[in-house]
């Protein structure tokens, strides 16, 4: 498969500034990604373009990734109201957990980073130095309002009725245009990938680019992950964000996520969050078909996304704790193996029962709630009980699992 049957086939395609997706096979480009440290940690709808840029490498594409250390100071605009402004030693320690996932996804060596097939950037480093008037000479100027006023976020935010927008959002399209030209001036990068959402903002580095060195830039965005069956994308703003760090999100609970997609999600998820074959995919599509019940295309989506995020280890351990807890004991011997019992005890709430503590009591304990919920979840008999030799294993709908020690 070339580049651009890949990123059609998987569905990495919205819009984008080439005359024919087939320009991306003539030659090679250097493009960059870029994420603002809005929170703690990335979140699945960023892996599905991190996904992409790893499409991208394999083909043969060097990749810059960018954490916005400079826009993140000002906030990529919303369609509805300001985002709020996050302190700065929270923004430098941001910056470092999304710089080690940024890493970790794209499986970036060393080795690679210093043959310059890839390069991590913070645009602070080079607008910490630029002044005010300066730039308006050179950016704004370059820019018409009529233009500007015409972006969809703008046009949302402005207006009888709407919120507003402040001069700091108007002009971060100004400053992520920049930031493509200063990593084309810099690093001969020619090309941009983002998420649907941030096309705007990037065709002004195009803009840019072409007013003030004459040469042309391009695009290429993916369309945003809207699950199908709720309707709602993917996002920390839509308040459903399943984080790539696992103090946000253990590394059971990540895996749990995918495993229990909804056929109608597989095709896609599968196509966006691994990198299997297409002829693995359509036979895991027939087989789910064929017996849904059996679970095989969730359960290798789940193995390949966490073995991208956590790693192959955690991957093993996540798969091999979900078929203990779901009491496929066959599998194991009669004592559990110390290595995976740490694991789930690092994963898995972990309380210690004695005699004076009820099923209620283990509840409020290990799942912080009140003591009536739990006093009526065991009424209503949605906990489920099983023990394995000095390990009790208490379960409360599909997913959630608590591990109880016996004590003496």
């Amino acid at each position: 498969m070339t580049l651009s049957e890949e990123l059609l086939w998987r569905g990495f395609h919205a819009e984008n500034t080439f005359a024919n997706p087939t320009d991306l096979d003539k030659k090679t480009h250097k493009f960059y990604f870029g994420a603002d440290p809005s929170a703690d940690s990335l979140q699945t709808g960023n892996l599905a373009a991190l996904m992409m840029c790893r499409c991208f490498v394999k083909h043969g594409y060097h990749a810059t990734l960018l954490v916005g250390g400079a826009t993140g100071q000002i906030g990529d605009p919303k369609d509805t109201t300001e985002r709020e402004l996050k302190p700065l030693d929270e923004i430098i320690h941001n910056k470092q957990i999304i710089a080690k996932q940024f890493r970790q996804v794209l499986n970036i060596s060393d080795e690679a980073v210093q043959k310059g097939e890839f390069n991590m950037v913070d645009n602070l480093d080079w607008f910490k130095d630029i002044h005010y008037l300066d730039f308006l000479r050179t950016i704004g100027k370059n820019f018409s309002m009529t233009q500007l006023l015409d972006r969809e976020f703008v046009k949302s935010r402005i207006g009888e009725g709407n919120s507003g927008i402040s001069y700091a959002e108007f002009s971060y399209t100004l400053i992520q245009g920049y930031d493509f030209w200063h990593l084309f001036k810099t690093r001969q990068v020619d090309l941009q990938l983002c998420g649907a959402d941030q096309y705007g903002n990037c065709v002004s580095g195009v803009h840019l680019i072409n007013k003030l060195e004459g040469k042309k830039a391009h695009v290429w965005s993916l369309p945003l992950v809207i699950d199908k069956v709720s309707g709602r994308k993917f996002g920390k703003s839509e308040g459903n964000a399943i984080w790539l760090s696992p103090a946000k999100t253990t590394v059971f609970d990540f895996y749990q996520f995918w495993r229990g997609a909804s056929d109608e999600n597989l095709e896609q998820f599968l196509k966006f969050y691994t990198e299997l074959p297409r002829e693995e995919i359509e036979d895991l599509l027939a087989k789910n078909a064929a017996d849904p019940s059996a679970r095989l295309a969730g359960r290798k989506l789940a193995y390949e996304v966490t073995k991208i995020v956590h790693g192959a280890e955690n991957a093993e351990f996540a798969e091999q704790a979900t078929d203990f807890l779901m009491g496929v004991e066959k599998l194991f011997s009669a004592t559990l193996s110390i290595e995976l019992r740490v694991w789930m005890k690092e994963n898995l709430p972990v309380v210690t029962r004695d005699a004076a503590k009820s099923t209620a009591d283990l509840l409020v304990e290990a799942l912080n709630i009140s003591n009536r919920e739990a006093k009526d979840l065991v009424k209503a008999n949605a906990i489920t009980e099983r023990t394995f030799n000095d390990l009790t294993i208490l379960k409360k709908g599909k997913n959630t699992f608590i591990l109880v020690e016996h004590g003496k």
